[in-house]
């Protein structure tokens, strides 16, 4: 008698409907989109939000990028050490035993002005056949990302 664990019992198909596989195969197909804009300057998602984090708050450490990025602060200081290479990204010199502080060049201002402009054509090319310019959308959509850890 088969079992769950069977291995030749075929498995329950996807709902093809269900909007949180939607949300997930849309998700990777922005990410895409947005990974090939940034293909010319030398960038992933990950550099552009260290170099948006940065822009921001300049004295972050390189463990809270990691830690809002989601990798370990050895990756991050990677993507930080290529930010620097590409010359977005300039590190003042401390004392022995200070945290370094990364500050954005106008060379990575510059990046993240053409990424947004490239970010806001994505934007209205994706909300064009959407009421209202998708804006009760994408408070939905803010809303599940403020939810992000499955709680409601």
């Amino acid at each position: 008698m088969p079992t769950d664990t069977d291995e030749n019992t075929p498995a329950a198909p996807l709902p093809s409907g269900s909007l949180a596989m939607l949300l997930v195969g849309a998700g990777r197909a922005a990410q895409r989109r947005i990974e090939k804009a940034l293909a010319p300057h030398g960038l992933t998602l990950r550099h552009l939000g260290a170099l948006g984090h940065l822009s921001r708050r300049p004295d972050m450490s390189y463990s809270d990028l990691a830690r809002r990025a989601g990798v370990t602060t050895q990756s991050m200081h990677a993507t930080v050490r290529q930010l620097q290479e590409l010359g977005a990204i300039g590190k003042e010199p401390t004392g022995q035993g200070q945290r370094a502080r990364l500050d954005v060049t106008a060379k990575g201002r510059e990046v993240l002005a053409e990424v947004a402009a490239t970010l806001r054509e994505l934007d209205a090319e994706l909300s064009r056949d959407l009421p209202e310019g998708g804006e009760r959308f994408k408070s939905f959509l803010i809303g599940l990302t403020a939810n992000s850890d499955g709680t409601t």
